[in-house]
């Protein structure tokens, strides 16, 4: 019984474990300029260049681009994380990739979304000398209403209400291939992925009481209930679950909020855990799972950074944009003598809407990248699937986090891949992404 995840997954597709070198990949291949030479990705590409090869052929294309420049003919075992310290998480570049829109949409049905994010990793630019980058899932578990549909682009299936103490979602893992790997393993094969790329991995959860729903044994649902020590247990457990399986990061939707704090911005939906309560979370994540190096991350979480900070956060969204490279290089010199936690730069949120020029978002990922006066006190960033791999034009980032459309034409999975994203202009536009990473890695 092979005990590597991703030989288990090839097999389970039907290939044998031999592994080949892709010429396409090294044809695409960006390079790192200067001294991180070995650091490669492919770029101006459009994603459905990806998403449309089977499993074995992405996980050749991630053997190809081998930072070691050893080319693996068998996927080696025990793969661990990048090694950038415990605190890691206070520098990090974090692109959030919305793991259920680029799933397979057959008909209304949604799935494997965990084996399109394993196919997109060759685009993904790996981390610097001196700070990771983060990819983080904008889905794990089951969404409350719809998971494994998708649906009209006007009706709703939000992606911010899950389910715990059930399987995962099934706009995620392949429960086709549930009796040759288990869905454990799927998440497991694709962190190791991850990690072979020089990638940290996280995801995206919540804390707000009336989006989290509780799967009872006998099957029925009861919204999550902060005051009763079962529902913590299972939340806390829950979620060390996942950093079993390999990740590095949790992103905390509504974190500024934990505890009641200015409430008058909250847009979640029910209560929100204690501040003590938040600590605890945080501290037990941290202390089951044995990982003293998780990162977490608090959306919105600036302002007072010192009650951010002791709550146990690493970084905080939505502080400040890259619209201003003056002004985010002397936000970094202010937080330079912290090295635990510090409010990041940020190029676009999971709320937008539209309206940013790809000549506005260029600038500001070139301000997350090279705002500061000495790398190592680089703040954090945030990016979403749309920085890196453009929209189409009459989509948005809250829109696929809102609901879960199709965009086939012909009802096939590839014609929605297609047409998800930008095409020519998007092609062009990942290029310039692409140059503007190829001068950070060396730093």
């Amino acid at each position: 019984m092979d005990t590597n995840c991703v030989n288990k997954l090839i097999t389970a597709t039907g290939e044998n474990i031999i592994l080949k070198q892709d010429r396409w990949t090294m044809e695409k291949a960006y390079h790192s300029i200067g001294c991180a030479f070995s650091k490669k990705w492919v770029a101006d590409i459009i994603p459905s260049e990806l998403l449309v090869k089977s499993v074995k052929q992405a996980i050749e294309s991630i053997a190809t681009l081998s930072e070691g420049n050893i080319f693996y003919e068998k996927f080696p075992e025990d793969i661990l994380t990048p090694n950038y310290g415990d605190s890691w998480g206070r520098f990090a570049n974090y692109i959030e990739l919305n793991s259920r829109a680029i799933a397979h949409m057959n008909k209304d049905r949604t799935c494997c979304g965990i084996l399109s994010c394993i196919k997109i990793l060759p685009a993904i630019p790996p981390s610097a000398k001196s700070w990771a980058n983060c990819l983080i899932l904008s889905q794990i578990f089951p969404n409350i209403y719809g998971d494994g549909y998708n649906k009209a682009p006007n009706e709703e299936n939000s992606i911010y209400g899950i389910k715990l103490n059930t399987h995962y979602s099934e706009n995620i893992v392949s429960y086709g291939l549930i009796t040759k790997i288990t869905a454990e393993e799927q998440i497991k094969a694709f962190n190791s992925l991850a990690h072979f790329r020089g990638i940290k991995t996280g995801f995206r959860t919540v804390i707000s009481a009336d989006q989290i729903k509780i799967v009872l044994e006998n099957g029925n649902d009861i919204n999550l209930d902060w005051n009763d020590p079962e529902h913590l247990e299972i939340y806390i457990n829950e979620h060390t679950k996942l950093i079993n399986l390999g990740f590095d990061c949790i992103f905390i939707d509504s974190a500024k909020h934990a505890g009641g704090y200015e409430m008058h911005h909250y847009e979640g939906v029910g209560n929100l855990p204690d501040y003590s309560q938040m600590q605890y979370i945080i501290h037990e994540i941290r202390k089951r799972s044995g990982r003293c190096d998780l990162s977490f991350v608090g959306e919105k979480c600036f302002g007072d950074y010192e009650r951010y900070q002791n709550m146990g956060l690493n970084a905080g969204s939505d502080c400040i944009t890259g619209d201003d490279f003056h002004a985010v290089r002397e936000l970094s010199e202010r937080f330079k003598y912290n090295r635990v936690y510090a409010p990041g730069v940020e190029i676009e949120n999971d709320n937008y809407y539209g309206g940013i020029t790809y000549e506005q978002r260029l600038n500001r990922i070139n301000t997350a990248l090279f705002g500061f006066y000495y790398a190592s006190d680089k703040l954090p960033s945030f990016m979403q699937t749309n920085d890196i791999f453009p929209l189409r034009y009459d989509s948005n980032t809250h829109h696929i986090m809102m609901s879960n459309p199709s965009y086939s034409e012909n009802g096939s999975v590839e014609s929605h891949w297609e047409n998800l994203f930008a095409k020519d202009d998007g092609r062009l536009y990942n290029h310039k992404v692409a140059q503007l990473f190829a001068h950070a890695l060396c730093l």
